[in-house]
Order: structure tokens, then sequence, then C-alpha cells
């Protein structure tokens, strides 16, 4: 088997900048304290800061200017969703917020699919939607359920869809597993979806929409409580 690799310095200080950050110790639009200082606060070389600093101005938490210092970002306002995953994994909080987007988007895009799909797509739908009940339980199942969405999203024509469909997914990545809930029977997870793949297939917009709200209502309500209760195991350990 092969070793996991080690957490490096560097690593391990991006980390801590990165929770000071998005904790607020560092607050939008201030400059963090000079590089020596910083380094010499932290124990480590100039170096091991500025590919600490490097990573966090790629992950869009900083912006470093010449001669005047870096300052953290207000990711608020300038980021972007790709930035979805680590916040989630910072504070498992946003995941609420992720579910209204996706009950919104999610039931758009099943309405727009019911109206453009082609018979060549339904077909997939089918296929893929059959691949769910015949998964195993858990996480095949998880997966299987999510290429079901993604080919609704290529269904409706529209790229930008398919796009906003895979950021979606990978926001949940930190906290997938505690979300497993509704695939954990392959057959419920199967009927469960079945409506919205049926309603697309008959180009019925309004039941899509309707079939995709309730899905999504249901789904979220089992993962909530699935991330729940991993949170409860969680602060018991402590």
């Amino acid at each position: 088997m092969e070793a996991l690799p080690r957490e490096t310095i560097v690593d391990v200080l991006e980390n801590r900048l990165r929770e000071d950050i998005l904790a607020g110790r560092h607050p939008a639009g201030s400059y963090l304290p000079p590089e020596r200082e910083l380094a010499d606060g932290f124990g480590v070389t100039r170096t091991t800061l500025k590919h600490a600093f490097g990573r966090l101005v790629h992950a869009g938490l900083l912006e470093t200017r010449h001669g005047v210092g870096t300052r953290v970002r207000d990711f608020l306002r300038l980021g972007g969703a790709d930035l979805l995953p680590m916040l989630v994994r910072h504070s498992p909080d946003w995941i609420g917020e992720i579910f209204e987007v996706r009950r919104s988007i999610g039931a758009l895009i099943a309405e727009r699919a019911a109206a453009r799909a082609t018979k060549a797509q339904i077909a997939e739908l089918r296929r893929l939607l059959a691949s769910v009940g015949d998964a195993a339980g858990g996480e095949p199942v998880q997966l299987a359920d999510v290429e079901v969405h993604r080919a609704l999203a290529r269904a409706t024509g529209n790229r930008v869809y398919v796009l906003l469909t895979n950021t979606l997914f990978n926001a949940y990545l930190p906290v997938r597993a505690a979300l497993v809930g509704p695939f954990e029977d392959p057959r419920a997870a199967h009927d469960r979806l079945a409506p919205v793949v049926e309603a697309v297939a008959a180009g019925d917009q309004q039941a899509a929409r309707t079939a995709a709200g309730d899905y999504l209502s249901a789904t979220e309500r089992i993962m909530l409580e699935g991330l729940a209760r991993a949170r409860g195991r969680r602060d018991g350990a402590l």
C-alpha cells in the first residue's frame, strides 16, 4: 500500500492562514503584517511563507501588491463559486445556502430539459436512472444519481447549467460522506428520482419542475438530517 503524503510546513501554514481569514481574524480589505514579522511569528522562513501566500492568492483569498503588501481579498464581493468547496470545508453551515440554490436551479433545469431533451438524451436519462437502482447502496448510488443530474443539465442544451451543476456537486465534496442518506436504499433512490425523468421524457415542463422540486426537497431533508448526526458524533468525540 502506498504511504499517504505527509503534511508539509507549507500545508500547515496555508491551513492556519486560511482559517484566520475565513474566521474573520484578518478582515477583508486589511493588509497582513509584514512578511518578516509573520514569518518570525509562525517560526518559518520567508520562503515558506511566500509559498503559502501563493496558494492563498491562487485560492482567491489574498492579493499581493509589489511594494505595498499582501491584502485579504473580499471573496464574497469578488470571488466565484469555485470557492464553495473550501468554504464548506471551513464551515458546513454553507450547505444550507447551497441547498437553497440547488432547489431553484434543479427545478429550472428539469423544466428546461422537458422542453428541449432529444430522444437520444431521454434514452440516456432512462439508462442512467436504471443505474441508480442497480448500484450498490450508499456512495455508488450517490454517484449514479449525480450522473442523472448531469444528464438533465446537458439535456437543457445550455452549457451554463452543466457548469452550475458541476459547481454545486463539487461544493458538496468536503462533506459528501455525511450526505449519503438518500442513497442508502438503491430502489428508494431510483423511485424518488423516476418522476423527474418520466416528466422530462413526456415533455411536461410543469410536471418536471414539480417533480424536481419534490425530489430536491425530500433529499435535502434527509441529507441535512445526516449532516446533523455527523456533527453530533463529531462534537461528542471532542
